[in-house]
């Protein structure tokens, strides 16, 4: 590929990760980059400084918020690159959730006893039946965010409170964003996972199609043994794109969700083919 400039935003949140949307819970990334970045980026450096040389790509969480700035803010952006992105929530997430609030539980107040447990009354506390926090949370991001090394569970669990953080967020809840699901029951609270499918690209295709097809150009991929079940999710979504006659490559490879950015390989020459003067 020719010559290009690679921008890398810092967007590293108190909760850990970044979708690249706005959020009242975590702050207004996507205006961040669209409004802030993008300009800075035209000033400061010899940019051909129109959407139509402008890509975005990233992968996992940057792959989403690619896809998802391609459907949305497609006025920045020429073309797109989706390596591994979140897609289809109900596989991607909702199946982790349990390991999420075994996490959580370590946190609870008061603490598990052998014996007769009142489910009526645990899970019936207030705020639990609309996704509230009963302190747990609280407690486990304070816990964790003192220790040198966290261990995969936790890593995860922080997660999925980034992207309830994301998804559903609620300046009159506790920590300002609401949960999928009673913390003691695990029950999904219907309303609020639908306000978390509101933000699943396979959703939202159908509501962007002329934004997809203004972009120049649309890449996709990821690994057919993706330990995220992701790539179910970006087969929906191809089919999507295709089935709307919307021009894209997708493609699938032989590996999982980690360490594949060899795959940018492929890639930014696309993008860069694509968004060259």
């Amino acid at each position: 590929m020719g010559p290009a400039i690679i921008v890398f935003p810092d967007c590293f949140t108190a909760l850990g990760g970044n979708q690249y949307v706005n959020s009242s819970a975590i702050g207004d990334y996507a205006d961040y980059l669209t409004r802030e970045i993008i300009p800075f980026v035209d000033r400061e450096f010899r940019t051909l400084a129109a959407r139509e040389h402008r890509g975005c790509f990233g992968k996992s969480s940057g792959g989403y918020g690619s896809i998802i700035h391609g459907m949305k803010y497609a006025k920045y952006w020429g073309a797109i690159a989706d390596h591994s992105g979140d897609a289809y929530f109900d596989f991607v997430y909702h199946c982790d959730w349990p390991n999420t609030l075994n996490q959580l539980a370590k946190y609870r107040r008061p603490g598990q006893r052998p014996g007769r447990y009142d489910a009526a009354k645990r899970a019936g506390a207030p705020g639990l039946d609309r996704g509230h926090d009963d302190g747990r949370v609280r407690r486990f991001l304070a816990a964790v965010w003192r220790k040198p090394k966290l261990s995969h569970g936790e890593v995860m669990a922080i997660m999925n409170l980034c992207m309830a953080a994301t998804y559903d967020p609620d300046p009159r809840a506790p920590l300002g964003f609401r949960l999928p699901c009673n913390l003691e029951t695990g029950e999904l609270i219907p309303r609020n996972w639908q306000r978390w499918r509101a933000h699943d690209p396979i959703y939202l295709v159908a509501g962007h199609v002329r934004a997809l097809r203004s972009l120049r150009a649309i890449y996709i991929d990821c690994g057919w043994r993706d330990q995220f079940h992701i790539h179910y999710g970006t087969r929906i979504l191809a089919r999507r794109l295709a089935e709307l006659d919307i021009p894209h490559r997708y493609e699938e490879f032989d590996d999982d969700h980690s360490d594949v950015d060899y795959r940018m390989d492929l890639s930014l020459p696309f993008l860069a083919r694509a968004l060259g003067a």
